[in-house]
């Protein structure tokens, strides 16, 4: 393993934003990652944990080390009946394994298709799209401790999932570096079709049984259409969360604003669509200062050569006017690197 000083990042964020690692490490296996956090600790040096850079801003350089993690594998680790446990390295891509579970013939990740990153950030963000999110499916994780490099297993309870939100992202942020996840999995088809897009865009499928095949090529579609290719258009996919606020003031909002789009959310709560607050207030399409919000979808923000501080001013934009408007706070869903959100 070559652990190198003083490495440009551009190429490691879908953003394309410039800054540079102090010492930068791919680890591809479990032996990897210990030396390499063996060596951060030996220097006093900060480690920063990246996959595949999908849902990062990269705010400024990076002082100590950044791991990239790259570790690679997929394992059947126990299966009975109709149900299997899928074990994959951190380093995977997400939508290859999406793809892959479903040629296998297993099934319940088929709403999760084209999500970008690694597996081994999915349980960070709890991703979810369309009806589903990755605690539903979740088994276990194993993660080196940073500041010890010991290793431990994680079940579902201990990662404290919410929308959009896990342990990692809390108490355990920046503490660990999550080196496999596993996932349970079915061989019958279990199809999860309540999300309103979803349903309308499977509306034309031909006669004939729906397989979990052609509910992720229908999500594959809707994806394209909303969002942009990064390798095209500099992006992070959606940079806001969808806010759920409760009840009384989902139904306030509505009385104001006829045309509000929510959908339930658990506790009784309501989960409000922040593209539709966003374009509400009159940000779609904007471009300024070498940023833009997407023209097709307000949730997403591009990178045209303004560089952090021009999107991070963007963002502070949206979020001031959509709280103006509405009384409602956009949580941003990217992490930032070597800055902090205003």
């Amino acid at each position: 393993m070559d652990i190198r000083p003083d490495v440009e990042l551009r190429g490691f964020n879908t953003l394309a934003l410039p800054g540079r690692a102090a010492h930068f490490a791919t680890v591809t296996d479990l032996d990897e990652a210990q030396v390499a956090l063996a060596f951060a600790r030996e220097r006093g040096l900060a480690v920063t944990v990246l996959g595949a850079g999908s849902n990062v801003v990269l705010a400024g350089d990076l002082p100590g080390l950044l791991i990239r993690v790259a570790i690679r594998g997929r394992a059947l680790v126990a299966q009975g009946g109709d149900q299997l446990e899928l074990r994959l390295g951190a380093g995977e891509d997400w939508p290859a394994t999406v793809e892959y579970s479903l040629a296998q013939g297993w099934y319940g990740l088929e709403n999760l298709a084209l999500i970008p990153g690694t597996v081994g950030a999915a349980p960070v963000q709890n991703i979810g799209a369309y009806g589903v999110e990755l605690a539903q499916r979740f088994v276990a994780l194993e993660a080196l401790e940073i500041a010890t490099g010991a290793l431990r297993r994680f079940d579902r309870g201990e990662c404290a999932f919410g929308y959009r939100d896990s342990f990692f992202k809390r108490a355990g942020r920046d503490r660990w570096l999550i080196v496999s996840v596993t996932l349970a999995l079915c061989r019958t088809p279990h199809l999860v079709l309540d999300y309103p897009a979803l349903r309308a865009a499977l509306a034309e499928h031909p006669p004939g049984p729906l397989t979990p095949a052609a509910v992720a090529a229908a999500v594959c579609a809707l994806r394209r259409a909303r969002l942009p290719d990064p390798a095209v258009l500099p992006n992070a996919g959606s940079f806001f969360e969808n806010p759920v606020v409760p009840a009384e003031q989902a139904q306030a909002l509505a009385a104001r604003f006829p045309g509000l789009v929510t959908f339930p959310a658990p506790g009784g709560r309501v989960k409000l669509a922040a593209a539709w607050l966003i374009e509400q207030c009159g940000w779609k399409g904007v471009a300024r200062d070498g940023v833009a919000v997407h023209d097709r979808q307000a949730l997403v923000l591009i990178h045209r050569g303004g560089g952090a501080r021009a999107l991070l001013a963007l963002a502070a934009a949206i979020r001031a006017s959509v709280r103006a408007h509405f009384g409602v706070e956009l949580i941003p869903e990217p992490r930032i690197l070597g800055g902090h959100w205003s």
